[in-house]
């Protein structure tokens, strides 16, 4: 009996270990349905809109009121945005230039200051309703909160009324009318939408400038707007062969539209956001990838001008497939990529981009994957976002540019060998676009203005440190991750975050604990010192000293963030050896990533400033010593990591 008892322990134990790896975290969640019927006039550039809400409250908490987000209230003289915005262009910066600029957002400046009354963006909410009575609101500028007469109970589904009316504003930042590129509409954040309730409560951020949280859920949108406007939009037209536009099926004959309006319905399930635009002159193409529909809608041009955009959609095709095996299966039957906005701007199976440049189509797409299907609280972690989305792009730039630019059928021959030039000129360890995320970092760390990547996004004291810390920090986060844990372990760390996570919001800490179950290594105090400080990283070759016919090389921590250490030797014969030094810290090591013979030493103890090893081979065999070879640790000062020495 004792015998049996022993074995169904082990067998329990060896089933827990296999579930704390792949278990789904069970985190609740909101889930919400829009029905929404808007009705544009062109001549005003105002809209009227009705919603139709059912919220379901999966938390185990009693709502007693809600909010709503109504962004385009930012688009006044003197709101929230319009003062930041100015008060941000105070501070002169150096960019990397020399220059002196101030450190607002160029693309707003202090333009929402002079918006005269015809031009400024409103969302008023004429009232909400439930069960047929009017609620009590009370307006915060872009937040509107529904003081309940009834609470929401938990496990309970509401269903609510709201009138709304809104003006389009002059295109400033993202959303508006009239755009530089002559875009009409650039419908984003045009509707009242729900604010995210989660485990850490409501999250009614302000829009001041940054990024955006929603609850996951369906959408049925209804566009009324002058026949004359093709319409783009999330998720997928429901009247095709009544519109057109190249919506049709093949061989369809649409009718002749006699109205001087038309209705588009467009329907997306499982999104948390909902965009579109519209503008008499746009273009639209397609193209299928697998199973998936791409489109482009761009306003029409010369030949350029579509060889741009057959391009984007040429490219996209050729990269979904890598895409979606690097990083996870894109969930949606269809992507589009809309020209508006005032740069590139992601949203549910869409994007707003001002040109067909396929560096931003790339980074807004890869945001399918790191915010539209894993649904990050943005304003708290946005390098979660920005910062992977960014690692991401430089993967899928350099996969692209090394396997299919040369071939596209749509760009010029000057255009591939210039492509092909930033490749071969490209010297450094790491792949060139890789490279740029570190130095966006390096510049951010030796400035005075870093601040923890753990600011809110809208708290960060100057627009440059928010986004070389969310952008460049953030990609750095995971690639010097890659140098921790081992590329294997690295790329099953991301298959197995998406694998857990997509469509679950999850936090910091949720991808760290991915992490450190694929590696079995405790990961914490790297999350900690890169996310939580502005700690840098500094190591330097010390002192060379031969003790009985052996080599002994001290190491130096200057820094003052501590991490395991690669050492590269390289002998005049031509051998190398690469000695490991793991952190204390990890409990562990990272699995070898290469042919290259590898001594594992002692632990480094993170208190310890120096470290010394030993090498059998003499100094005089010596070629090179060189710390972080691969140079994807995050080293402030490279030019003492390594030592050549002299024949």
């Amino acid at each position: 009996m004792k015998k049996y008892i022993i074995n169904i322990f082990i067998l329990s134990a060896a089933l827990c270990q296999l579930s704390s790896v792949n278990a789904q975290p069970d985190r609740w969640q909101q889930h919400i349905k829009y029905t929404i019927v808007v009705d544009m006039d062109v001549m005003t550039n105002r809209f009227s809109g009705s919603e139709k809400i059912e919220y379901a409250n999966n938390s185990s908490d009693t709502l007693n009121h809600i909010f709503f987000h109504t962004y385009w209230n930012a688009f006044q003289p003197n709101s929230s945005m319009d003062v930041r915005s100015r008060e941000l262009g105070k501070t002169v910066m150096t960019n990397r230039r020399g220059d002196q600029v101030p450190d607002w957002d160029a693309r707003v400046k202090d333009r929402i200051s002079k918006l005269n009354d015809k031009e400024i963006g409103y969302q008023k909410i004429k009232w909400v309703s439930i069960n047929g009575k009017e609620q009590i609101l009370r307006d915060y500028e872009t937040i509107v909160e529904v003081k309940l007469d009834k609470p929401i109970l938990p496990h309970s589904k509401t269903l609510l009324d709201v009138s709304f009316e809104a003006q389009v504003p002059l295109q400033i930042r993202r959303s508006g009318r009239d755009n530089a590129e002559g875009v009409r509409y650039s419908m984003s954040q045009w509707y009242p939408k729900m604010v995210e309730y989660d485990y850490q409560g409501w999250n009614a951020n302000p829009y001041i400038a940054r990024e955006f949280y929603g609850v996951w859920g369906d959408y049925d949108v209804k566009i009324l707007i002058d026949k004359n406007y093709l319409v783009a939009a999330t998720g997928i037209l429901q009247n095709t062969n009544t519109i057109g536009y190249g919506y049709e099926t093949a061989g369809t004959k649409v009718p002749v539209i006699t109205s001087d309006k038309i209705i588009w319905n467009f329907k997306g399930e499982n999104i948390h956001d909902f965009v579109w635009a519209a503008d008499t002159s746009f273009k639209h193409i397609s193209k299928k990838a697998g199973g998936v529909v791409l489109n482009a809608f761009y306003k029409k041009g010369d030949a350029r001008t579509d060889s741009a955009w057959n391009n984007v959609l040429w490219a996209a095709e050729k990269v979904l497939p890598y895409m979606e095996s690097r990083f996870g299966k894109y969930a949606y039957p269809q992507y589009s990529f809309i020209q508006g906005g005032d740069g590139g701007m992601e949203y549910a199976m869409a994007t707003l981009i001002k040109n067909a440049s396929l560096g931003t189509v790339f980074h807004e797409w890869m945001h399918s994957w790191y915010q539209h299907m894993m649904g990050t609280n943005e304003s708290l972690f946005p390098w979660m976002d920005e910062g992977f989305t960014s690692y991401a792009e430089s993967e899928v730039s350099a996969w692209y540019n090394k396997n299919y630019a040369a071939q596209s059928p749509f760009i010029s021959n000057a255009a591939k060998a210039g492509i092909q030039r930033a490749i071969d000129n490209n010297n450094a360890a790491l792949p060139l676009n890789q490279s740029s995320n570190y130095a966006g970092y390096f510049a951010l760390a030796k400035s005075p203005y870093e601040e923890p990547m753990s600011t809110h996004s809208d708290h960060y004291n100057t627009n440059f440190a928010y986004s070389a810390a969310a952008y460049s920090k953030g990609a750095v986060f995971l690639n010097q991750l890659s140098y921790i844990i081992g590329d294997s372990l690295f790329n099953k760390t991301l298959h197995e975050y998406y694998n857990q996570w997509h469509f679950k919001h999850p936090n910091a800490n949720d991808f760290v604990r991915v992490a450190e179950k694929v590696s079995g290594l405790e990961l914490q105090w790297y999350k900690e010192y890169w996310v939580n400080s502005i700690k840098t990283i500094d190591y330097a070759v010390g002192d060379i000293n031969i003790v009985d016919n052996k080599t002994t090389i001290t190491l130096k921590r200057i820094g003052k963030m501590p991490m395991p250490v690669d050492v590269l030797m390289t002998f005049k014969d031509g051998t190398q050896e690469l000695h490991y030094i793991p952190l204390n810290m990890m409990y562990g090591e990272k699995p070898a990533e290469n042919n290259t013979k590898r001594i594992i030493h002692p632990e480094w103890k993170w208190t310890h400033p120096e470290y010394s090893f030993t090498t059998d081979r003499s100094m005089k065999e010596i070629k090179s010593i060189e710390i972080d070879p691969t140079q994807r640790m995050a080293d402030l000062n490279r030019s003492n990591n390594k030592l050549v020495i002299p024949d």
